[in-house]
Protein backbone atom coordinates (compact mmCIF):
# COMPACT_ATOMS: atom_id res chain seq x y z
CA UNK A 1 0.00 0.00 0.00
CA UNK A 2 1.43 3.11 -1.38
CA UNK A 3 -0.89 6.08 -0.58
CA UNK A 4 -0.62 9.03 1.48
CA UNK A 5 -3.52 10.27 3.53
CA UNK A 6 -3.84 13.77 4.41
CA UNK A 7 -5.96 15.32 6.04
CA UNK A 8 -6.95 19.01 6.66
CA UNK A 9 -8.07 20.94 9.46
CA UNK A 10 -10.17 23.46 8.42
CA UNK A 11 -10.58 26.90 10.53
CA UNK A 12 -7.11 29.03 10.12
CA UNK A 13 -5.72 26.00 8.24
CA UNK A 14 -7.67 26.03 4.78
CA UNK A 15 -10.21 29.05 5.47
CA UNK A 16 -10.94 31.58 7.57
CA UNK A 17 -14.49 32.40 8.12
CA UNK A 18 -14.58 35.94 9.51
CA UNK A 19 -16.08 34.89 12.04
CA UNK A 20 -19.39 33.20 10.10
CA UNK A 21 -19.06 30.20 12.42
CA UNK A 22 -19.48 32.21 15.83
CA UNK A 23 -22.22 34.62 14.56
CA UNK A 24 -24.05 31.09 13.57
CA UNK A 25 -23.45 29.82 16.72
CA UNK A 26 -25.26 32.89 18.83
CA UNK A 27 -27.83 32.69 15.88
CA UNK A 28 -28.84 28.89 17.35
CA UNK A 29 -28.32 29.76 20.63
CA UNK A 30 -30.26 32.56 20.57
CA UNK A 31 -33.47 30.70 19.06
CA UNK A 32 -32.99 27.99 21.30
CA UNK A 33 -32.70 29.62 24.66
CA UNK A 34 -33.09 33.31 24.25
CA UNK A 35 -29.08 33.83 25.01
CA UNK A 36 -27.60 36.65 22.90
CA UNK A 37 -24.17 36.85 21.76
CA UNK A 38 -23.45 33.10 23.41
CA UNK A 39 -20.32 32.49 21.91
CA UNK A 40 -18.75 35.83 24.25
CA UNK A 41 -16.08 34.64 26.42
CA UNK A 42 -16.28 31.14 24.46
CA UNK A 43 -13.17 29.99 22.67
CA UNK A 44 -13.90 27.38 19.68
CA UNK A 45 -10.13 27.21 18.62
CA UNK A 46 -9.64 23.45 18.00
CA UNK A 47 -12.72 22.08 19.67
CA UNK A 48 -15.53 20.11 17.91
CA UNK A 49 -18.76 21.96 17.07
CA UNK A 50 -20.50 19.35 19.58
CA UNK A 51 -17.81 19.79 22.31
CA UNK A 52 -18.70 23.84 21.76
CA UNK A 53 -22.08 23.84 22.41
CA UNK A 54 -21.71 21.78 25.28
CA UNK A 55 -19.94 23.96 26.62
CA UNK A 56 -22.40 26.90 25.69
CA UNK A 57 -25.09 25.24 27.95
CA UNK A 58 -22.64 24.54 30.70
CA UNK A 59 -21.53 27.85 30.59
CA UNK A 60 -25.16 29.97 29.70
CA UNK A 61 -27.22 27.56 31.40
CA UNK A 62 -25.51 26.60 34.55
CA UNK A 63 -26.18 22.54 33.74
CA UNK A 64 -24.87 19.62 31.53
CA UNK A 65 -26.20 19.29 28.08
CA UNK A 66 -28.80 16.60 26.99
CA UNK A 67 -27.26 15.18 23.80
CA UNK A 68 -30.57 16.10 21.77
CA UNK A 69 -30.05 19.38 23.27
CA UNK A 70 -26.79 19.43 21.56
CA UNK A 71 -28.10 17.69 18.09
CA UNK A 72 -30.73 20.51 17.75
CA UNK A 73 -28.50 23.49 18.52
CA UNK A 74 -25.92 22.19 16.18
CA UNK A 75 -29.08 21.35 13.60
CA UNK A 76 -29.91 24.92 13.57
CA UNK A 77 -25.82 26.03 13.69
CA UNK A 78 -25.74 24.20 10.33
CA UNK A 79 -28.70 25.77 8.86
CA UNK A 80 -27.81 29.18 9.76
CA UNK A 81 -23.98 29.10 8.69
CA UNK A 82 -24.61 29.53 4.72
CA UNK A 83 -26.35 32.62 5.27
CA UNK A 84 -23.20 33.82 7.44
CA UNK A 85 -20.81 32.82 5.31
CA UNK A 86 -22.37 34.53 1.86
CA UNK A 87 -22.14 37.42 3.82
CA UNK A 88 -19.16 37.59 6.19
CA UNK A 89 -16.47 40.25 4.78
CA UNK A 90 -13.64 39.01 6.32
CA UNK A 91 -14.06 35.33 4.88
CA UNK A 92 -10.66 34.42 3.05
CA UNK A 93 -8.75 31.43 1.94
CA UNK A 94 -5.03 31.27 4.09
CA UNK A 95 -2.33 31.40 1.64
CA UNK A 96 -1.20 28.64 -0.10
CA UNK A 97 -3.98 26.41 0.40
CA UNK A 98 -5.41 26.89 -3.35
CA UNK A 99 -1.97 25.52 -4.66
CA UNK A 100 -1.52 23.24 -2.04
CA UNK A 101 -4.42 21.44 -2.81
CA UNK A 102 -4.06 21.71 -6.50
CA UNK A 103 -0.24 19.76 -6.38
CA UNK A 104 -1.83 17.21 -4.08
CA UNK A 105 -4.94 16.13 -6.42
CA UNK A 106 -2.39 15.76 -9.11
CA UNK A 107 -0.92 12.87 -7.66
CA UNK A 108 -1.90 9.34 -7.67
CA UNK A 109 -0.11 8.29 -4.55
CA UNK A 110 -1.93 11.13 -2.47
CA UNK A 111 -5.14 11.10 -1.23
CA UNK A 112 -6.75 14.77 0.51
CA UNK A 113 -8.90 14.82 3.31
CA UNK A 114 -10.12 16.64 6.07
CA UNK A 115 -10.20 15.86 9.71
CA UNK A 116 -11.89 18.56 11.59
CA UNK A 117 -13.94 19.05 14.19
CA UNK A 118 -16.43 20.72 12.44
CA UNK A 119 -19.75 19.22 11.66
CA UNK A 120 -19.54 17.64 8.35
CA UNK A 121 -22.69 19.80 6.69
CA UNK A 122 -20.60 22.84 8.15
CA UNK A 123 -17.24 21.84 7.18
CA UNK A 124 -19.34 22.33 3.62
CA UNK A 125 -21.00 25.39 4.02
CA UNK A 126 -17.35 26.83 4.73
CA UNK A 127 -16.10 25.94 2.30
CA UNK A 128 -18.96 25.92 -0.62
CA UNK A 129 -17.88 30.01 -0.27
CA UNK A 130 -14.63 28.52 -2.11
CA UNK A 131 -15.65 26.07 -3.90
CA UNK A 132 -12.79 24.01 -1.90
CA UNK A 133 -14.48 20.89 -1.00
CA UNK A 134 -13.95 19.71 -4.33
CA UNK A 135 -10.80 18.73 -3.19
CA UNK A 136 -11.39 17.15 -0.18
CA UNK A 137 -12.66 13.13 -1.38
CA UNK A 138 -13.36 11.76 2.53
CA UNK A 139 -12.75 13.25 5.74
CA UNK A 140 -13.15 13.11 9.58
CA UNK A 141 -15.61 15.15 11.59
CA UNK A 142 -17.16 16.20 14.35
CA UNK A 143 -20.69 13.73 13.15
CA UNK A 144 -18.09 11.18 13.91
CA UNK A 145 -16.99 12.01 17.34
CA UNK A 146 -15.85 15.17 19.99
CA UNK A 147 -12.85 13.40 20.59
CA UNK A 148 -10.08 14.25 17.83
CA UNK A 149 -8.19 11.52 17.76
CA UNK A 150 -11.27 9.21 16.77
CA UNK A 151 -12.74 11.82 14.58
CA UNK A 152 -9.24 11.25 12.84
CA UNK A 153 -9.46 7.37 13.04
CA UNK A 154 -12.38 7.50 11.15
CA UNK A 155 -11.01 9.86 8.49
CA UNK A 156 -8.64 7.18 8.06
CA UNK A 157 -10.58 4.55 7.95
CA UNK A 158 -12.41 6.29 4.63
CA UNK A 159 -9.69 7.02 3.52
CA UNK A 160 -8.46 3.59 3.45
CA UNK A 161 -11.64 2.67 1.89
CA UNK A 162 -10.65 5.08 -1.25
CA UNK A 163 -6.97 3.35 -1.15
CA UNK A 164 -8.37 -0.41 -1.13
CA UNK A 165 -6.61 -0.92 1.75
CA UNK A 166 -4.85 -0.24 5.29
CA UNK A 167 -2.42 3.08 5.08
CA UNK A 168 0.27 2.92 7.94
CA UNK A 169 0.18 5.37 10.43
CA UNK A 170 3.35 7.27 9.07
CA UNK A 171 1.70 7.65 5.76
CA UNK A 172 -0.64 9.66 7.40
CA UNK A 173 -0.49 13.24 7.46
CA UNK A 174 -2.29 15.69 9.78
CA UNK A 175 -2.33 19.27 9.44
CA UNK A 176 -3.84 21.76 11.09
CA UNK A 177 -3.05 25.23 13.39
CA UNK A 178 -4.04 24.46 16.90
CA UNK A 179 -2.22 22.42 19.04
CA UNK A 180 -5.60 20.10 19.58
CA UNK A 181 -4.69 19.07 16.08
CA UNK A 182 -0.70 18.17 16.74
CA UNK A 183 -1.92 16.06 19.80
CA UNK A 184 -4.96 14.27 18.16
CA UNK A 185 -2.14 13.09 15.02
CA UNK A 186 0.19 12.44 17.67
CA UNK A 187 -2.25 10.26 19.29
CA UNK A 188 -3.00 8.17 16.04
CA UNK A 189 0.82 7.91 14.92
CA UNK A 190 0.45 10.11 12.12
CA UNK A 191 3.29 12.95 10.94
CA UNK A 192 1.96 15.81 12.55
CA UNK A 193 1.88 19.48 10.63
CA UNK A 194 1.62 22.65 12.47
CA UNK A 195 1.06 25.38 10.59
CA UNK A 196 1.36 28.93 12.25
CA UNK A 197 -1.85 30.57 10.60
CA UNK A 198 -4.17 30.75 13.49
CA UNK A 199 -4.61 32.42 16.33
CA UNK A 200 -1.36 30.40 18.10
CA UNK A 201 1.83 31.45 17.39
CA UNK A 202 5.04 29.64 15.85
CA UNK A 203 6.62 29.22 19.02
CA UNK A 204 3.90 28.26 20.96
CA UNK A 205 3.15 25.61 18.87
CA UNK A 206 6.60 24.10 18.37
CA UNK A 207 6.23 23.58 22.24
CA UNK A 208 3.72 20.45 21.19
CA UNK A 209 6.75 19.06 18.68
CA UNK A 210 5.02 18.82 15.97
CA UNK A 211 6.76 16.73 13.21
CA UNK A 212 7.11 19.65 11.07
CA UNK A 213 6.08 23.54 11.75
CA UNK A 214 5.89 26.02 9.08
CA UNK A 215 5.20 29.74 9.16
CA UNK A 216 2.08 29.13 6.65
CA UNK A 217 1.63 26.97 3.74
CA UNK A 218 2.63 29.51 1.28
CA UNK A 219 5.61 28.00 -0.56
CA UNK A 220 3.74 25.05 -2.32
CA UNK A 221 7.71 23.33 -3.23
CA UNK A 222 8.97 23.39 0.38
CA UNK A 223 6.39 22.01 2.04
CA UNK A 224 5.71 19.46 -0.96
CA UNK A 225 9.32 18.55 -0.05
CA UNK A 226 9.32 17.87 3.60
CA UNK A 227 5.68 16.22 3.40
CA UNK A 228 6.25 13.76 0.66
Amino acid sequence: MNKKLFLFDLDWTVIYTGGAGIWALNHAFMEHYQVPEAMKGISPDGKTDPAIVREMIRVHLGRDAKEKEIEAVCKSYVDRLPVEVAKSPGYRILPGIPALLDALSQRSDVLVGLGTGNLEGGAQAKLARADLMRYFKFGGYANDSEIRPDLLRAGVRRGESLAGGTVPPRQVTVIGDNFRDVEAGQAIGAVSVAVASGPMKYDELATYKPDHIFHDLSDTAKVLEALL
